[in-house]
């Protein structure tokens, strides 16, 4: 019964998104997650991919994924 109740749930959930206009859509289509560093400040500008990338392993954290892909360095932070 569980199970059925779920799936009436989501097929009704399924008829109503497709009455939302493309502005409810990505309303409620995108979670906002603050990053730590990155969201601190309205915009940055780098001269280079190199130069970002050595700005990214320098001041975010490990675990937003910004590293060199060292394996050791993931599990840290």
């Amino acid at each position: 019964m569980e199970q059925r109740d779920w799936l009436i749930d989501f097929k009704e959930q399924c008829e109503r998104s497709i009455d939302r206009t493309v502005e409810e859509r990505m309303l409620y289509g995108f979670c906002y997650v603050y990053k730590p560093v990155l969201d601190d400040a309205c915009w940055r500008s780098f001269d280079s991919t190199a130069e970002y990338r050595r700005w990214c392993r320098e001041n975010l954290p490990v675990y937003l994924g910004y590293g060199d892909g060292n394996p050791s360095e993931a599990g840290s932070g």
